[in-house]
C-alpha cells in the first residue's frame, strides 16, 4: 500500500511539471494572438459603440448606413465574390484535373508547389507584377498593340477597375482553391464510383447524385474563405489602384491615416462591419468543413 501511495506522489509532480512545460510552448502564441489580435478587436468592438466623449451610442452603427460607406461596402462585396466565384470555377477544374483528371504525377506536383507560392503572393508585389504586365505599358500591352495590332485599352479594359482589381484578386485565389479542394477530390473513395457503375449509373449521374452532393460542402465552404480573404485585402487593392477605387479596407486605411470621416469611433465601426462579415464567412466555411469531414473519415 505505502508502496503505491509513493509512486503516486512521485508521478503526480512529473504531471504537473510536464503540464507546465506544455503550456509554456504555447505561452508566446497566446500573448502574441492577445496583444495583435484579441485586445485589438475587443478595443475596436467597445469603441465603436461609444462616443468621443466615452458615452455609449448606436449612432456610429447607424451612420454605416450612410450612402458612400454602403457603397464602399457594396463594392468590396461585389469584388469578393466576383473573385471568390472566379477563383472557386478555375481552381475546381485545375483541382480535378490534377486529381482525377489522369494528368501525369510531376504536372500535379508543380502546380500545387506552384499554388503553395501564388497563394501568398500579394499585396505591393502583386500590384507591380500585374501594372508591369497589363498595365497601359505593361509588356503583354505593348506586345499585342505592336504585334497584333491589338490596343487592350481600347476596348475599356483599365486596370485600374472594378475588372482589374477583381482579375488581380483571383490570381491568389485560384491557387488557394486548389490548394483546399485537393485534398477533397483526395478522399473520393473509388469504391463510390464502383458501385454507382455497378448498381447501373452512367459517370455523369455518378458526380450529380453521389460525388457532387458530397463535394458541395467542400465547395461551398472554401468560395466563402475566398470571399473573405478577398473581403479584407487591403495591400494589394490600394497599391494597385491607390484611393480611386472606393473600398472598405481602402476607405478605413484612409480613415485611420487621416481621420477622412472625422469621427474616430465610426471608423472603429467599419472595422467592425468588416469583422462581422468576415468571421460570419469563416463561422461558416468551419461548419462546412467539418461536414465535409465526415465523409473523409
Amino acid at each position: 500500500m505505502s508502496t503505491v501511495s509513493t509512486s503516486v506522489a512521485t508521478a503526480t509532480p512529473m504531471i504537473n511539471r510536464d503540464r507546465i512545460v506544455d503550456w509554456l510552448g504555447i505561452a508566446p502564441f497566446m500573448i502574441f494572438a492577445a496583444m495583435f489580435l484579441i485586445i485589438p478587436t475587443l478595443y475596436l468592438v467597445a469603441g465603436a459603440f461609444l462616443t468621443p466623449e466615452g458615452e455609449l451610442t448606436l449612432k456610429n452603427i447607424s451612420d454605416l448606413f450612410t450612402p458612400s460607406i454602403l457603397s464602399a461596402y457594396w463594392v468590396s462585396i461585389k469584388v469578393s465574390v466576383v473573385s471568390a466565384l472566379g477563383g472557386a470555377v478555375i481552381g475546381s477544374l485545375l483541382a480535378w484535373a490534377v486529381v482525377l483528371g489522369g494528368l501525369p504525377t510531376w504536372v500535379r506536383s508543380g502546380l500545387l508547389t506552384f499554388s503553395g507560392v501564388a497563394s501568398n503572393f500579394a499585396g505591393v508585389p502583386l500590384a507591380f507584377a500585374f501594372l508591369a504586365t497589363l498595365g497601359r505599358t505593361g509588356l503583354v500591352t505593348v506586345l499585342m498593340r505592336d504585334w497584333l495590332g491589338f490596343n487592350l485599352y481600347s476596348t475599356g479594359f483599365n486596370l485600374l477597375s472594378f475588372f482589374g482589381l477583381t482579375l488581380t484578386y483571383m490570381y491568389f485565389q485560384i491557387p488557394l482553391m486548389v490548394l483546399i479542394l485537393t485534398p477533397a477530390l483526395d478522399g473520393m473513395k473509388k469504391e463510390w464510383k464502383e458501385a454507382a457503375l455497378i448498381l447501373g449509373a452512367t459517370n455523369g449521374q455518378y458526380w450529380r447524385m453521389v460525388a457532387f452532393p458530397i463535394l458541395w460542402p467542400s465547395l461551398m465552404g472554401t468560395t466563402l474563405l475566398l470571399f473573405a480573404n478577398a473581403f479584407g485585402a487591403i495591400a494589394t487593392a490600394y497599391a494597385l489602384t491607390g484611393s480611386s477605387l472606393n473600398i472598405v479596407p481602402i476607405l478605413l486605411y484612409a480613415q485611420i491615416r487621416g481621420d477622412v470621416l472625422h469621427n474616430a469611433n465610426l471608423g472603429y465601426a467599419l472595422a467592425l462591419g468588416m469583422i462581422v462579415i468576415t468571421g460570419l464567412s469563416n463561422l461558416l466555411y468551419i461548419l462546412l468543413r467539418m461536414r465535409a469531414e465526415r465523409w473523409q473519415k
